[in-house]
């Protein structure tokens, strides 16, 4: 008889939001209700575009293909170019996703990593890459500096600009020199840039953008979302592009199981992507509650650091101060749950991230107990 292995989840960290449940049960508590802004999810309305692109493919009995509609692929190409100045991308460059979160932790996967391959990821970061790495056996190394490594050069470096959970923007000139750094060193560039239509201070860049690249996307994948700028969470809708044969690659493998955007998605995706006019209104949306509640935040002793995009407040009250856990059940006590800084790293352990989707009235609520 074959004995059993060992369950995949014992290789995988905590669900650190099963570790919220009794911060929940505070804020919930609260005489006017709770205002939960934890988790980034999308509240307004999905745009009537997306809708609208929705019910016009409705009649979709046959499978889609993996690779995407020629419609959908162009669309990405052409905002890519027109949004963000990534020229020189290919229809074969891209890969349309079931979300962005299924293939950041199957990246590693994917690829044929496993243990003896290093993968890099930034000191403060979303949970998924680490799992990525967890789920193959592979070596995850936290951190923001590339000397970090010495001699063991990684496989597979991931970066996330602007950040979750700080809202981090990274320079121009940072990006090209990590750029250098891996095509130097033949790594894997990989850039998380799911927040870049979310900017509030300053301005983000691509790693394909001409500038940072060379007008080159060898060697570089970049991830894209459309949950938080469209407000399209429910459609599972993302996109992969870059290095050509890194695409074919992963073309094959997600070919082999069956890992396709349903085709009325991607006629909406296609749709969203070619309308700027919903993404300008919901920035406006964020924007405005943004202002209220950090201006909130520091009436009432906290302080941002960072923040400049992003749809999260990265939140403290100094490295001397109270720690991630006691900021939280803090606000929880004025019915805020919130997310400890602790979830993204070490690095995080005196702050909380503090989510901008919820409603206008709940935004309020939040700035009224904070400045009472």
């Amino acid at each position: 008889m074959v004995e059993a292995s060992k369950p995949v989840s014992g290789r995988l960290p905590d669900f650190p939001w099963d570790k919220l449940t009794q911060y929940a049960a505070t804020a919930r508590a609260h005489a006017d209700g709770i205002v939960d802004l934890s988790i980034g999810t999308p509240v307004d309305p999905t745009p009537e575009v997306a809708r609208r692109a929705l019910a016009e493919a409705a009649d979709s009995p046959g499978y889609p293909l993996t690779v995407g509609t020629p419609e959908v692929r162009q669309a990405v190409v052409d905002w890519l170019a027109g949004t963000h100045g990534a020229t020189g991308i290919g229809t074969d460059q891209v890969l349309p996703l079931i979300g962005s979160k299924e293939f950041i932790a199957s990246l590693p996967t994917f690829l044929g990593l496993g243990p003896g391959d290093v993968i890099g990821y930034p000191e403060l970061a979303y949970p998924t890459y680490e799992v990525g790495a967890a789920l193959v056996g592979a070596q995850a190394v936290a951190t923001d500096s590339l000397t970090t490594f010495g001699p063991e050069t990684p496989t597979l470096l991931w970066i996330n600009s602007p950040s979750n959970p700080s809202g981090r923007v990274l320079p121009k000139e940072h990006l090209k020199k990590v750029v250098d750094w891996c095509r130097e060193r033949g790594v894997l560039l990989v850039s998380d840039e799911c927040y870049l239509d979310c900017v509030w201070e300053g301005e983000a860049y691509s790693v394909l953008h001409p500038d940072i690249c060379g007008g080159s996307s060898e060697g570089i994948l970049v991830v894209h979302s459309l949950s938080k700028r469209s407000n399209l969470a429910g459609y599972r809708c993302g996109f992969v592009a870059g290095d050509r044969a890194v695409i074919a690659e992963l073309l094959a493998v997600r070919k082999n199981l069956g890992l396709i955007m349903p085709g009325p998605a991607q006629h909406a995706m296609a749709a969203v992507l070619g309308d700027e006019a919903h993404v300008k209104e919901q920035h406006e949306r964020y924007l405005a509650r943004r202002t209220r509640l950090r201006a909130a935040l520091e009436a009432s002793g906290y302080t941002i650091d960072h923040s400049e995009a992003s749809l999260y407040l990265w939140t403290t009250k100094g490295p001397d101060g109270p720690g991630a856990w006691e900021l939280v059940a803090e606000l929880a006590e004025l019915g805020i749950l919130v997310a400890p800084g602790a979830f993204y790293g070490a690095a995080g352990s005196h702050h909380v991230r503090i989510a901008l989707t919820a409603t206008d009235e709940r935004i309020d609520a939040a700035v009224a107990r904070l400045t009472a």
